[in-house]
């Protein structure tokens, strides 16, 4: 049973995607859009698109498993390739970058939804995204997509109970964000680094790691987050040699470790200390 609370909250959500009457989801596979989906695909069946991105900047796994969640929900479901790579403002990497990959992928989804005959974009945005730093929010207002989850005053934690409720693998599942955010600000960004860090991930992942990031500092150096309840494996002798000679095959000379552990948004630190700097 859901609280009271939540409860009301997911009714919210389920009469706001029958109100619109049909939907493009902008579909990543993770926790918020999946649940979003399967609301959607519940209210408005075949009215309900899922779209999955398909660029450098997506995980490969991710990719893959988001097709195979739309398929297990019964939804329908195109891929949309996007060229935010071959942006030269996106590969510049400003830290408004977001903005550029996501009028990139909205200018996408509204081709293919006015095809479609469809009369809204959606994405998964939370309450929780809400005041953080996140440049995609204006390409979001530019293109008129909506945010039913926010609508409904969804947080990530009540996003977590309802999919549990009903049952979705998601429900659990760690923080995503895209590939491009592993690397410092007005660093350019290529597809082959790109490709670096997917395999990087890929390995961590497969190591059964849950929590974790590859950021790119330069050519040579590679920092690894992980959870912090995760860094104690990193005391196996064979495990770390297995990283560390993953990671020179892939070319990095320097494999680090950083001990604060994984947390989202670490690349912007460093917006933040300059801010705190200016103000002070």
């Amino acid at each position: 049973m859901l609280p009271l609370a939540v409860e009301q909250k997911y009714e919210r959500l389920q009469s706001i995607l029958f109100e619109m009457g049909s939907v493009a989801i902008g579909y990543s596979g993770g926790v918020d859009s999946t649940l979003l989906l399967k609301v959607a695909v519940d209210v408005l069946r075949s009215k309900a698109l899922a779209m999955i991105g398909r660029s450098e900047t997506y995980p490969t796994r991710e990719f893959e498993e988001a097709v195979a969640l739309a398929e297990n929900m019964g939804a329908r479901y195109r891929v949309v390739t996007t060229e935010e790579t071959d942006v030269l403002k996106f590969q510049e990497n400003p830290p408004d970058r977001c903005y550029f990959c996501k009028t990139e992928l909205f200018g996408k989804l509204d081709e293919i939804a006015k095809q479609e005959g469809i009369a809204w974009i959606a994405d998964g945005t939370i309450t929780d995204d809400v005041g953080d730093f996140r440049p995609g929010m204006r390409a979001k207002s530019e293109k008129n997509v909506r945010s039913p989850l926010l609508e409904a005053d969804l947080s990530k934690q009540e996003v977590r109970q309802i999919s549990k409720h009903l049952s979705l693998p998601t429900w659990d599942k760690p923080a995503f964000a895209c590939l491009s955010s592993r690397f410092p600000y007005g660093m350019p960004i290529t597809k082959e680094n790109l490709m670096k860090i997917d395999n990087a991930e890929t390995f961590l992942r497969d190591l059964g790691f849950r929590s974790f990031r590859v950021r790119f500092h330069d050519e040579r150096t590679a920092r690894i987050e992980v959870g912090k309840e995760e860094i104690a494996r990193f005391v196996d002798d064979g495990l770390r040699d297995r990283v560390v000679s993953y990671m020179k095959q892939l070319g990095f000379t320097y494999v680090t470790l950083d001990l604060q552990g994984y947390r989202t948004g670490s690349m912007n630190e460093v917006l933040r200390e300059e801010l705190e700097q200016s103000s002070a």
